[in-house]
């Protein structure tokens, strides 16, 4: 299993406020993608995925209009 950083943005769409919520977590799994799956079960969303370069992936949820991003970096 490998290693990664996880960093989590969640957009704020309350009015005047640009902040966003972000977290940040060291997980262990194969697959970023079915991790992030697992987090969303019983959600109906969509999922798009992108590899900016070697060991990272990006991977955005999009539930109900709000879009999530989980930025994976290999440790």
């Amino acid at each position: 299993m490998k290693a990664y950083e996880v960093v989590r943005e969640i957009p704020n769409l309350c009015a005047n406020n640009q902040m966003r919520d972000v977290f940040f977590d060291e997980v262990e799994t194969d697959d970023p993608v079915e991790y992030v799956r697992g987090m969303m079960k019983g959600k109906d969303v969509e999922i798009a995925v992108d590899y900016p370069g070697p060991g990272r992936v990006n991977v955005h949820v999009n539930i109900a209009g709000t879009v999530q991003k989980f930025l994976f970096t290999e440790l």
